[in-house]
């Protein structure tokens, strides 16, 4: 621990006892402690005891960044209270003890305190052991797949807080399976032990976090560390790899133990743990299938491919099927899904997306208020403006969209469309108020594709715009409502493809 550190509590504990000291002197004067009185003065101590104890406590996690006052406020609340109470009844059994037999009352209370505390030892490793146990892998010893997304999670929440690095790496022992068909599974099994200590010996000298992903795959999280540099070190790991033995692998066909591994960093855009993971799954693939023992970042080229592997006319098929729902319940809201699906289309070629983007955008476009069908048919079916109550149950439809849309494994990377394309570029959106790049870059596009068909169909509440009217509010709105970095290049995408089309009629009508 930092001599700082030391120094800290050594003042924070004297600070506290003076203020015990002095509060229950200026409430008893006399010192009298077995009374109405006296009783009522030594509560107040240890009040201001332990409200002196969390304000400096708190005071040291907000500096230090670790948490913020209200979420440690809420931390002492849950968690500190029955503590405080232990500490007050103890010391209340102290003073009786000590009053009432003197010297023999100190021995009694020393040895309460003692078995007290073999007790809390014993708890507190039972405990640990069974923590440990639900937290580690039965076959590696290494830290397990529940524990490792938790952790991640904690890590993203920290760089949110600090405006730190972190880097992933998704690894896969190469010709596992050919490995284990040679040998048995026993064999194999042994190869997983040897594997998963060698990368726990290597990552604990980075203080980087390991665990055993799932069959032959493993993870780390590399905080405080650019891609750059998370690429170096995982090469420098690989040739490890490469130059340990273990039995058997000559017959492989590196001749040798390898293994590949996709990389991705943390940015200010990802969305979420599984975003990241996501991409550094993309990036892992894109290595194996380059022809294995390498490893790769994640980039356009790694997430291209990975969009290859997946058929997006049958996803699109299969959201049409849910989609479809609303034609019996809310038929503008289906045809305005269908336009902004096909603006989607139009847009993500005028951009350039590359073909995940794209297939993403396309995807999320077409399913993004699924959260309607949530909505009751006279709201959601209402000629006249919402009411302010009316308007907070219309708002929640991105929330039980994404309820709708998380149970399908397949649709989880439509999350943040569904759930942000209301979000503002100056955070004065809805659900969370993000604002700027906190805002995903998909949604932000939606959100530009959404607005404009919502102005440029007839509502009964609202004057539909013409497309030219439009355009002068997108304008009007850009860094504001908007990201004006992709608002002129919509604007030019309608003005090339669909301007001639209001004239012709060919833009439905839709309640949104």
């Amino acid at each position: 621990m930092p001599w700082w550190k030391h120094v800290f509590n050594i003042a924070m504990y004297s600070i506290m006892i003076i203020s015990f000291h002095y509060t229950y002197h200026y409430f008893n004067q006399n010192n009298e402690l077995f009374t109405i009185k006296g009783l009522s003065s030594y509560l107040l101590a240890m009040l201001t005891y332990f409200s002196v104890n969390a304000l400096l406590v708190a005071f040291y996690f907000v500096l230090m960044r670790k948490e913020t006052f209200s979420s440690f406020t809420k931390i002492i609340v849950k968690e500190g209270v029955p503590g405080y109470i232990g500490t007050l009844l103890l010391s209340l059994v102290l003073i009786i003890l000590i009053t009432s037999k003197s010297m023999f009352g100190l021995i009694l209370f020393m040895c309460i305190a003692t078995l007290l505390s073999i007790a809390f030892k014993q708890n507190f490793d039972t405990y640990q052991r069974a923590y440990n146990k639900a937290n580690t892998d039965y076959l590696t010893g290494l830290n397990n797949h529940g524990f490792f997304k938790d952790q991640l999670e904690e890590y993203i929440k920290a760089i949110n807080n600090s405006k730190q690095t972190l880097c992933v790496a998704l690894l896969d022992i190469d010709n596992f399976k050919k490995y284990n068909d040679l040998y048995g599974h026993m064999k194999g099994d042994e190869l997983l032990k040897f594997f998963g200590s060698l990368l726990q010996s290597e990552c604990s000298k980075q203080n980087y976090f390991v665990a055993r992903y799932g069959g032959e795959e493993f993870s780390i999280l590399m905080p405080n560390t650019f891609k750059e540099d998370a690429y170096l070190y995982m090469e420098r790991l690989r040739k490890k790899v490469n130059d340990t033995y273990f039995d058997g692998v000559e017959y492989l066909p590196y001749k040798c133990l390898s293994f590949s591994a996709g990389i991705a960093e943390y940015t200010i855009d990802t969305y979420d743990s599984q975003e990241l993971l996501s991409k550094a799954d993309q990036a892992m693939y894109y290595a194996k299938a380059q022809g294995r023992n390498l490893i790769h970042v994640f980039d356009e080229q790694s997430s291209y491919f990975a969009s290859q592997s997946v058929t997006l006319e049958k996803e699109l098929y299969e959201i049409e099927q849910q989609l479809n729902i609303f034609l019996s319940k809310d038929v503008y809201t289906y045809r305005h899904s269908k336009r902004v699906f096909k603006y989607a289309v139009d847009f993500s070629n005028k951009l350039q997306l590359n073909e995940t983007e794209r297939k993403t955008l396309i995807l999320g476009a077409l399913i993004h208020d699924i959260g309607k069908l949530e909505i009751p048919r006279d709201i959601i079916n209402k000629t006249s403006k919402l009411d302010s109550h009316e308007w907070e149950i219309m708002k929640k439809h991105v929330t039980w969209g994404k309820e709708i849309i998380s149970t399908n494994k397949k649709l989880i990377d439509l999350i943040p469309l569904v759930e942000l394309h209301h979000e503002r570029f100056d955070g004065k959106g809805y659900p969370y108020g993000l604002q700027g790049d906190a805002i995903p870059k998909l949604a932000r596009i939606l959100c530009i594709i959404d607005s404009f068909d919502a102005m440029t169909t007839e509502r009964p509440y609202q004057a539909t715009k013409t497309f030219a009217e439009a355009i002068v509010e997108l304008r009007a709105c850009a860094d504001k409502q908007f990201d004006g970095r992709y608002v002129e290049p919509f604007i030019e995408m309608i003005e090339e493809k669909y301007m001639s089309l209001q004239d012709n009629d060919c833009i439905g009508t839709v309640v949104h």
